[in-house]
């Protein structure tokens, strides 16, 4: 008669993948690691880019419209004589930072409803899609500029207001996630040895579906500074703090005469976003095991 397998509490929760064998694959990975040295370059600019170049973004530095390279501007002046360089330093902290928040709210938000969604099951879930499908079917965008119209355009209000608009594709992923990974052995073995709801969704099954979830959370970074960008560029934004949305916007009817005050905020948005994008690449490499060997 054979006896019966105990499973311990630690046995019981085995992630898929280990913290070393993801940065050991994402490593090497030339352009994540492009990628990521491209990010942290921007940071570093947004951080510490006003010490090393001290000059007001909204000051009136120099004669309107002088071309880049020109009278000691480096990146020339918009139509009002603003240092372009100077606004893309002072933009950056702005642009990151509701991107990152809006990012941060639009996970938070997508992990509650998905987990909830997809661990309960039944009349939960059919409630929770169906909420999820009516922000589905709207536009993002267009919502969001109804979000920040009706209330006053400020960095917060944007903030909420894309992370209100896009937790719908996190929700989805989180739910399927779930729903993969609650019937499997060892989350039986986990209520066997009396676990609690709590536990198992956030110590267990959470754990095990971090893969595909660690990814869209990277993208949805860069998405939400995509988003930022564009309600700045209508003019849905702060106009008293510097962004490179407000500089593009700002620019846009002097496109033929001022070619750099949009083509060097553009490219700004254009290598973060790309860098967020090779990130995300790069984690979608090392956390799923069938593209290791790529």
């Amino acid at each position: 008669m054979t006896q019966p397998i105990t499973i311990t509490e630690e046995e019981a929760f085995k992630p898929k993948h280990t913290l070393f064998e993801a940065w050991r694959m994402f490593v090497r990975n030339k352009a994540a690691l492009a990628g990521l040295f491209m990010l942290l370059v921007i940071v570093f600019v947004a951080l510490f880019g006003s010490n090393i170049y001290p000059v007001d973004a909204f000051d009136m530095v120099g004669p309107p419209l002088t071309p880049p390279g020109e009278s000691g501007f480096w990146l020339g002046t918009d139509y009002l004589g603003r240092d372009i360089l100077a606004g893309i330093i002072n933009g950056s902290r702005a642009t990151l930072a509701v991107g990152g928040a809006a990012a941060f709210c639009t996970v938070v938000l997508g992990l509650l409803i998905g987990a909830s969604a997809g661990f309960y099951g039944g009349r939960v879930d059919n409630i929770l899609m169906r909420v999820t499908e009516f922000f589905q079917v709207l536009p993002p965008l267009l919502l969001a500029m109804v979000l920040v119209t009706l209330f006053s355009p400020s960095l917060i209000t944007i903030t909420i207001a894309i992370g209100v608009v896009s937790w719908p594709g996190i929700a989805r992923l989180t739910r399927s996630e779930f729903l993969s990974i609650r019937k499997r052995e060892y989350i039986m073995a986990e209520r066997a040895i009396g676990s609690r709801n709590r536990r198992l969704i956030w110590k267990v099954i959470l754990p095990n579906g971090m893969p595909p979830l660690v990814v869209a959370s990277a993208l949805s970074v860069g998405s939400a500074n995509l988003f930022e960008a564009g309600l700045s560029f209508l003019g849905l934004s702060d106009p008293n703090i510097m962004s490179w949305g407000l500089m593009i916007g700002a620019s846009r009817e002097y496109i033929f005469v001022c070619w750099w005050g949009i083509t060097f905020p553009g490219m700004a948005i254009f290598f973060t976003v790309l860098s967020i994008s090779l990130i995300g690449d790069g984690l979608n490499d090392a956390f799923n095991p069938k593209l290791r060997e790529r």
